[in-house]
């Protein structure tokens, strides 16, 4: 019978675990660091051997630069500080990170920060989520137990805890936001009154209702990503806001980088939006920021997306006399309308950047049953 291989007394290799039926479930690596009271064992997880081995490799050489420390003594607010810098900072978008920031910060600080993290358990988490209930909406609360999800979870990674305790806890239900999509009449009556205005966003608006793109995929558009001749349209990126103010970055997944095709009305504002950008850039002169982009302030800056709602989409709404609705619901009006005509969900969900149909038709299900209605219909025509 061949000899086990015999491990070292210092750093071990990969080992799979196993299940109590002795079914592989993931392996583990172990090494030693030295701490203060004297030298401890730590471990590190994978799905798969090279998984883990590279997380083990990862380990030692943090280890080695001296970025391993001991879980002894740590509380969460001096983890969640070097969980910020060493790990979260430089590997998400900016805005990601200062949610991550805001939310140890604000809200898990100040309730658990003096807990130390091999002492936390359950039940402070659901006290967190409990206290921030009363102040908080179900979704922020829920942001917040992501951040400390995620905090954890590299925490059990790097050795420092055997399990992340925010699995043990359920985060708040949302409620679904109430949706308010302009009727097919309210529709024109918006972009008619922009017209009327001369308002020099009439192009956004035309767009965020005929092709339904996001808030921040309108405003990080560029005229290189529209061909007026064959009336197509690419989404690249999109604008986000941060704390030194608007950011470009490409969208968040495969799905929302996608082709939309454009309407004769969308092509038509557009043709006619380039017309008013180019007696803005004679009239600047060189003041005129060159960056591209196809809606931007009266020196080509970047437009905050909230100066846009509330100073701009807000008022004009109040003029029109329509619904004080959010900018969103635009893009909900987009889809309402094209699922109500019978397009394909499967055309709409393309069209909207969704990543699968299936979040298509449970968002719009309302607007199903008049299509059921149709497709009943259909079949008794078809039979009659």
């Amino acid at each position: 019978m061949a000899k086990r291989k015999q491990r070292g007394n210092g750093d071990s290799d990969v080992y799979p675990r196993k299940n109590k039926v002795g079914k592989i479930i993931g392996y583990r690596g172990t090494y030693w660091v030295h701490t203060a009271n004297g030298p401890k064992r730590r471990y590190v997880s994978g799905k798969s051997k090279a998984a883990t081995r590279e997380a083990l490799n990862k380990a030692r050489a943090d280890r080695d630069g001296g970025l391993v420390y001991s879980a002894d003594g740590l509380r969460v607010e001096d983890y969640l500080r070097r969980w910020l810098e060493d790990s979260v900072r430089g590997t998400v978008r900016g805005t990601t990170f200062e949610r991550y920031e805001q939310n140890c910060r604000k809200h898990i600080v100040p309730t658990l920060g003096r807990v130390k993290v091999k002492d936390l358990t359950p039940a402070h988490v659901r006290g967190l989520y409990k206290e921030k209930l009363r102040t908080l909406s179900p979704r922020s609360v829920r942001y917040v137990h992501v951040t400390l999800h995620k905090a954890l979870k590299q925490a059990v990674l790097d050795g420092l805890l055997p399990c992340n305790v925010t699995e043990a806890v359920k985060p708040p239900q949302i409620n679904r936001e109430e949706m308010n999509p302009l009727t097919p009449a309210q529709a024109k009556t918006l972009l008619e009154a922009a017209h009327a205005e001369s308002d020099r966003l009439e192009a956004l608006y035309v767009l965020a209702v005929t092709t339904g793109l996001r808030q921040g995929e309108l405003l990080g558009l560029k005229w290189e990503d529209v061909d007026l001749e064959t009336e197509m349209l690419q989404v690249r990126r999109t604008l986000t806001t941060a704390a030194g103010g608007p950011v470009l970055s490409a969208p968040k997944t495969r799905g929302s980088r996608r082709s939309v095709k454009l309407p004769q009305t969308a092509s038509d504002a557009l043709r006619s939006h380039l017309e008013r950008q180019l007696a803005e850039i004679d009239r600047v002169g060189s003041l005129w920021q060159v960056n591209g982009l196809i809606f931007a302030s009266e020196v080509g800056e970047p437009l905050n997306r909230r100066y846009v709602t509330t100073h701009r989409f807000k008022p004009l709404l109040k003029h029109a006399g329509l619904p004080q609705v959010r900018f969103h619901d635009l893009r909900h009006t987009c889809a309402t309308l094209l699922l109500s005509k019978n397009v394909n969900p499967k055309v709409v969900s393309e069209m909207l950047g969704h990543a699968s149909i299936a979040i298509t038709l449970d968002t719009y299900s309302h607007v199903l049953p008049d299509m059921q209605d149709s497709a009943a219909k259909a079949m008794e025509e078809a039979f009659s």
